[in-house]
């Protein structure tokens, strides 16, 4: 099933909604008092709509496969929750939430007991609850229903706006003040208005992990030096790097595993330019990123760890590209044990092996050499392949969508639909994507 724009926005405010009010609910219960929760002022907890979301595109082909959607559910929640929990964290200097204390957690942002929950959670949206939300919907005028969708989402984003205002300004008048005075009373005088103090003292009051003393405590701790080294650690920049390295490689071990299989030469590219597989380097930073920590465990651990993510990650790019381009770039179909074509068990092994072979072997490596660039090349380096990048998927976003529509026998006479079936034509494209197949 197939949700519109229209549907996906209601179902991001109803969980967003039913969300803060477990959180509000789980919070009373457990500190005996009423907290309000969440990011925003106004009632609503932005990741479990996007979880939600995020279910209703890449899910509902796995209705009849409870397994797999329980396991997807588990991987795209972990996913979103670990990143929401390390991009707040890098605001705030402190975690929101901690899973510290509980068993199998990564870094503290998520936990195997709650990624469980998460996933039993998308069985019962994906089968059961979007239908009974989107049956009430459907009664309400599509205009009113716009109009309403529409006065929310203003509200929330002004919302947004006026926490993270209120979040900098505490950033920047507890960092000066720690470094001035321990007196609170210049504190409480520093921290704007009164609207803004309230923001804050709810922030601190539904978050009791962020308190006033560890940002003093954060504050007053010396700066470290800027590292000489280029690109140190597990960073942006290291994973900029790797993305286009994982990209060349990736699109490199195709071709020859087509060659070598079939006995023929293809391209196996994702975009118009260059010999780069996007998949293979968005899968190499999502390796990287997700078990950089867990580098010097065991083989054996990796291997699982790889096969489960490179599935879910794969499964995931199949479903966006026939979404967005209405194209299908490869079908497993043939291949036993695939799932709707889109990934096969075979394959999701070779993702676990390759995810060994790249923390083990490739990446110290590449790691070091990366490091061995001067900072200043190396960060010049890496602006100009972003921006190159990011050309390059815009242009074979438009090639391929227009591709696409000459398929569907849609003809378009504005400039740059003539630019593309000038300079992209179907002989090219059926080069650069040879087993593209189009939807119609």
């Amino acid at each position: 099933m197939e949700y519109t724009g229209y549907e996906l926005l209601w179902l991001f405010l109803i969980y967003a909604f039913l969300g803060w009010c477990a959180e509000v609910s789980l919070a009373a219960i457990k500190r005996k008092r009423l907290i309000m929760k969440g990011f925003l002022n106004a009632p609503f907890c932005l990741i479990y709509g996007f979880g939600a979301v995020a279910f209703s595109v890449f899910l509902p082909e796995l209705k009849e496969h409870i397994f797999f959607l329980f396991l997807g559910g588990m991987v795209i929640a972990s996913f979103l929750e670990y990143t929401t929990g390390h991009f707040l964290e890098r605001i705030f200097h402190k975690k929101w939430w901690d899973y510290s204390d509980k068993k199998y957690h990564a870094k503290g942002y998520i936990c195997l007991e709650y990624s469980v929950i998460w996933g039993l959670c998308s069985i019962l949206i994906v089968k059961y609850s979007n239908p009974l939300f989107l049956w009430f919907v459907h009664f309400i005028p599509l205009w009113l229903g716009i109009l309403l969708i529409s006065i929310v989402l203003l509200l929330l984003v002004l919302d947004a706006i006026s926490v993270s205002t209120a979040i900098l300004q505490m950033h920047h008048n507890l960092g000066r003040i720690a470094h001035v005075s321990e007196d609170w009373q210049k504190l409480a005088d520093s921290l704007g208005n009164a609207l803004t103090r309230k923001i804050q003292r709810r922030i601190l009051r539904a978050y009791p992990n962020l308190t006033l003393e560890e940002f003093i405590k954060n504050a007053r701790k010396p700066k470290e030096p800027k590292s000489l080294i280029f690109a140190e650690g597990c960073c942006f920049y290291k994973l900029t790097a790797l993305f286009f390295i994982g990209a060349f490689l990736g699109d490199l071990v195709e071709t020859i595993f087509c060659y070598a299989t079939v006995g023929v030469w293809m391209s196996r590219s994702s975009v118009v330019y260059g010999p780069f597989s996007i998949v293979w380097g968005l899968g190499a930073v999502l390796l990287t990123a997700m078990l950089y920590q867990y580098r010097e465990k065991g083989d054996r651990y990796i291997f699982i760890s790889g096969t489960v993510l490179g599935g879910v990650y794969e499964y995931m790019c199949s479903v966006f590209t026939e979404l967005v381009f209405g194209t299908i770039f490869w079908d497993y179909s043939a291949i036993p044990f695939n799932l709707g074509g889109r990934i096969n068990l075979l394959y999701c092994f070779f993702w676990g092996i390759a995810a060994v072979i790249w923390l083990k072997i490739i990446y110290p490596v590449l790691s070091n050499w990366i490091e061995s660039f001067s900072p200043k090349m190396g960060k010049l380096s890496c602006h100009l392949l972003i921006i190159f990048m990011s050309i390059n998927i815009v242009i074979s976003g438009m090639a391929m969508i227009r591709y696409s529509e000459r398929a569907n026998g849609i003809d378009r006479s504005g400039y740059l639909s003539t630019f593309f079936d000038e300079h992209f034509p179907d002989q090219r494209m059926d080069r650069i994507y040879p087993n593209a197949k189009i939807v119609k």
